[in-house]
Order: structure tokens, then C-alpha cells, then sequence
């Protein structure tokens, strides 16, 4: 079974962070999960800062990416949702990390999942900048290939490398300049 990862909606919520990790998982070097319930809170967060954007361009996205990873969509969670012991408003990320097995919770918000908590579990949490990292480590061809297919088919910027490395800065700032050294050796 392959490294698997809940992904948070605060790490799909960026266009450009979740087209990187989820050509990652369909490279296949982690396998994603997420819940309805992660994904509706993506669309909530995104129409929100977004009103340029409609609820049915956002459905299409949530198709896609139900329709690439059609078994990513952790199920039956709810029953383990009061049953956890972390912040009451991200219980319900936690109980889907816990159906699905998962390996890490990838999320922004690491002081919702202490370790005391995720320990029983056999469970670990990264923010993305550590999540990539280590993604980067393990196979680098891969997520540069990745990143530049990201920058050669954007039709919006970021449109280089050095400008999708930019805009990956602000949420993945070690994983970014890591990629730039290597790209530079």
C-alpha cells in the first residue's frame, strides 16, 4: 500500500499548491484522501475569497479531481468524529485520516493535531512546505518534472518555474528554495 495522505482544504484552497500535490498522487508517490466534508469546506473557502469564481466552475474542479482519485473520498468517518480528542472544529479531519488509514494529515494548521492525540493512531502531521520536502527528497526528477509541466501549461501565471517557485514560496518556503538550489546545481 502506498504512503497516504489526508489532504486538508486549507492545502486544496491554493489553485497552484493543490495542482502540485495532486499530480504528485497521480504520479503515484503518495496516495491523497480527502472527505465530502474537506472538500466542501475547499469550495466554502474558495467562493469566499473568490467571488469571481462560481459555485458550478468550483463543482467541475471537485468532479475532476472525485473523477482522477476515485477512491480518495474517505467514507463513513462520522461515527469516530466525537470520539477524537483534538480541536473540536477539525475532529471531523481526524476521524476521516483515521478511517482511511492514512499515514499524515497534510494541513496549515498543525497545533489542531497534537501528537498526543495522533500518537494512538500511528498517525503524523506536516504542513505542506515538509510534506513536499520530503516528496522532493525521495524522487526529485519527478516533482520538478511536475513543476515545470505546471508552469509550461498555465495559462495564467505563474508561468515560469521561477514564478511558480514564487508563488509557491508563501506556503512551501524550505520545499521552494530547495527546488531552486537544485535547479541551480
Amino acid at each position: 500500500m502506498a504512503y497516504t495522505a489526508l489532504l486538508d482544504a486549507c492545502v486544496l484552497y491554493p489553485p497552484t499548491l493543490r495542482d502540485l500535490l495532486l499530480r504528485l498522487g497521480e504520479r503515484q508517490l503518495y496516495r491523497p484522501l480527502w472527505s465530502g466534508e474537506i472538500l466542501e469546506e475547499m469550495v466554502r473557502s474558495i467562493l469566499r475569497d473568490r467571488p469571481d469564481l462560481t459555485a458550478e466552475r468550483l463543482a467541475r474542479t471537485v468532479d475532476l479531481m472525485r473523477e482522477f482519485f476515485p477512491d480518495a473520498e474517505v467514507v463513513g468517518y462520522e461515527s469516530l468524529v466525537e470520539a477524537m480528542a483534538n480541536e473540536r472544529r477539525d475532529r471531523h479531519i481526524l476521524a476521516a485520516a483515521v478511517k482511511g488509514r492514512a499515514d499524515v494529515i497534510v494541513t496549515r494548521n498543525l497545533k489542531h493535531f497534537p501528537a498526543k492525540v495522533l500518537e494512538p493512531f500511528d498517525l503524523d502531521v506536516q504542513d505542506p512546505d515538509n510534506f513536499l520536502l520530503h516528496q522532493f527528497h525521495l524522487t526529485p526528477r519527478i516533482v520538478v518534472a511536475e513543476l515545470e509541466e505546471i508552469a509550461s501549461t498555465n495559462k495564467l501565471p505563474p508561468r515560469t518555474m521561477s514564478d511558480l517557485l514564487d508563488r509557491l514560496n508563501a506556503l512551501a518556503p524550505e520545499f521552494s528554495q530547495t527546488v531552486r538550489a537544485h535547479l541551480t546545481e
